[in-house]
């Protein structure tokens, strides 16, 4: 897409001169009303649900709340064997750093008083040199040859089985030391090199890694068994003590790990057992594990459906619930943001170059085209980073300084989206069996546009054919429309009939109506191409040619208005692709065209008969249809 140029009063060389915070809580950009949010949380401990679009920087803000919570009440958690019950293990927590203090105390201690083993094993060899010396002495003492052997053999056997005794000796002494070096207690939690408050990021966790659990133990008896202190593990509940858990799509936790969930932020402690009933962790069951943590969820609009009600309540009663923004107004003071998002990202990556002033200017532009809008700018900044480190890979494969603005616009090329690709592909093969047609006239068919994926995705050419045939059934009418966008059609059907009636003694209760889109892909969102149906259907109706040449985007209103729609700079760029000469889109729209208008004709229209007068070829006694169309819409 060629976006106009536009400059910004960008005071730098390169990202190099651009002073980037060093706190997490300053790095966040756009989301000034979630920031203010997450410090109150820090002060007074409250739950945050996170609403938004994915690549907003959700995962940003919470990371910024535990750097925001104090260090000082940060903890270890030590398991302790329990004497009296060994399946209910005893649990302590320690000051951080400390835990890892005991353990090694502990386990010094317990090299320690292993120590008598090599007393055992001297013991064993002036055991055996005794005996050996008593052996020769007595074999030596005898008078005759066959005695002397007799002595021999029986003396090694002797040895022999002294030996063998010795053995059997050391290795129960052994195991002994051993067990006692296991029975010592096993740091679950450690939080030593921690510099601010624990997060822990629990997206996408299974059960166990999420609530903690007891692993099986397979030796049982014999005393070969690990002991079930040892068999614990703590999950992201636990390690979140004292700082923040932070889940993504939380909805797609099961409902009973949902009501888990709940429990630990209620009780603020949660016992670790096995999660599996056939494996011998189900016995165990620690005692209650301090799970004093701070939420943050976060998701899109669907999850708060999904999400069950007693945790989300839970977090609107002691905590916030904020709405991530995914654009902001393009002013002086948010560009400069943007640049120095960009800096960011150069630091964090630590593999790509420093980007030029122009190269800058480059992703600021590319920014204002991702808003949709015209006057914002898009905050969706995990794709736009995703452009700047293509960007910078760029740069350094051709050993470049800095990025430059035509790496930049190189880079456009290698990240272009699935979507994009896909409608490339697709436009390209319609266009060789001509199933896309951008020249001459057709009745019933009309080029509309659509986008693959949500409304920031990529534009498509939309083929739509319409025929409309004499009633079939005596109880009326049918619509015939297919698939996911065939309930568009409908009601676009519904919606233009209101305008038939107006202008025409003809019914729709009289004619079946039948709707076809053209070859279209999965993913493909039409709820814009309204216009596009019913400018099919009157077409067909009445008889009267579209201009092939034409593309039109708009949904319609039971009165006849055109509404706006989004994706409308992705819809023109398919429009140009494809070789449209003139496109239609609604008046609100025309604001938000970012696209380079040279080669195409873009027609604002606020009526379904401004639609059809731009795109049908009217002529003769036809006119007159028009004009009855403009009375019936006053």
């Amino acid at each position: 897409m060629v976006v106009k140029d536009r400059e910004d009063n960008l005071k730098f060389k390169s990202t190099a001169e651009i002073q980037v915070p060093k706190a997490l809580v300053d790095q966040v950009i756009g989301q000034d009303s979630a920031v203010e949010v997450i410090k109150k949380a820090a002060k007074q401990r409250r739950h945050v649900l996170l609403i938004g679009e994915p690549g907003t920087g959700k995962s940003l803000i919470g990371q910024a709340l535990a750097e925001e919570l104090p260090m000082e009440k940060q903890a270890d958690i030590i398991c302790y064997p329990n004497p009296k019950d060994e399946n209910s293990p005893v649990i302590k927590t320690v000051p951080a750093g400390q835990g890892r203090k005991i353990i090694d105390s502990i386990k010094l201690s317990s090299l320690t008083s292993g120590g008598n083993s090599w007393v055992y094993i001297i013991l064993i060899f002036v055991a055996i040199f005794a005996a050996s010396t008593i052996l020769d002495w007595i074999v030596g003492s005898e008078k005759t040859d066959i005695l002397k052997a007799a002595d021999r053999i029986s003396g090694t056997m002797f040895l022999i089985f002294l030996l063998f005794g010795a053995f059997i000796f050391y290795i129960v002494m052994n195991l002994q030391i051993a067990r006692k070096k296991i029975i010592g207690p096993k740091l679950i939690v450690d939080n030593s090199e921690l510099k601010h408050a624990p997060f822990v990021d629990a997206t996408g966790l299974h059960e166990g890694a999420l609530l903690g659990d007891v692993s099986h133990d397979p030796f049982q008896s014999g005393g070969l068994g690990t002991p079930p202190h040892e068999r614990v593990s703590a999950g992201a509940i636990q390690k979140a003590n004292g700082g923040v858990l932070f889940i993504d799509e939380i909805a797609t936790l099961k409902p009973e790990m949902q009501i888990e969930l709940l429990s630990a932020i209620q009780e603020k402690r949660y016992s670790i057992t096995g999660r599996s009933e056939k494996s011998a962790g189900a016995m165990v069951k620690t005692e209650p594990v301090p799970t004093d943590f701070i939420l943050v969820a976060a998701g899109n609009l669907e999850t708060m459906k999904h999400m069950h009600i007693a945790l989300r309540s839970r977090i609107r009663g002691a905590g916030y619930e904020v709405y991530v923004n995914d654009k902001m107004t393009d002013t002086p003071e948010n560009v400069q943001k943007i640049a120095r998002f960009v800096a960011q990202e150069v630091i964090k990556d630590k593999k790509i170059p420093h980007f030029s002033r122009e190269a800058v200017q480059e992703i600021i532009n590319e920014s204002r085209k991702r808003a949709g809008r015209r006057g914002y700018l898009t905050l969706k900044l995990r794709d736009l980073g995703g452009l700047i480190r293509v960007a910078g890979d760029i740069a350094k494969e051709n050993k470049a300084k800095f990025v430059t603005a035509e790496h930049v616009k190189h880079a456009r090329e290698y990240a272009a989206t699935l979507e994009q690709q896909l409608s490339q592909r697709y436009t390209k093969e319609k266009k060789e069996y001509q199933l896309i047609q951008v020249e001459g006239s057709r009745v019933g068919r009309v080029n509309g546009l659509a986008v693959i994926g949500d409304e920031h995705g990529s534009g498509i050419l939309l083929p739509i054919e319409a025929t409309v045939v004499p009633a079939m059934s005596k109880e009326g009418g049918m619509i015939f429309a297919t698939g996911k966008l065939g309930e568009i059609a409908k009601e676009a059907i519904t919606n233009v009939s209101a305008l038939i009636k107006k202008y025409s003694d003809k019914s729709l209760r009289a004619f079946d109506i039948h709707i076809q889109f053209l070859q279209v892909y999965e993913g493909v969102e039409g709820d814009s191409a309204s216009i596009s149906v019913a400018t099919a259907v009157i077409s067909a109706m009445e008889n009267i040619s579209v201009n092939q040449a034409v593309a039109m985007t708009g949904s319609l209103s039971i009165r006849g208005e055109v509404l706006p729609i989004g994706g409308v700079n992705s819809k023109i760029e398919a429009a140009k692709e494809a070789g449209i000469k003139r496109i239609l889109i609604p008046k609100a729209n025309e604001k938000d065209v970012l696209v380079d208008r040279k080669s195409i004709e873009i027609i604002p229209v606020e009526t379904m008969a401004q639609v059809l007068e731009h795109s049908l070829k009217w002529t003769g006694n036809q006119k007159k249809i028009l004009n009855k169309i403009k009375k019936a819409i006053k």
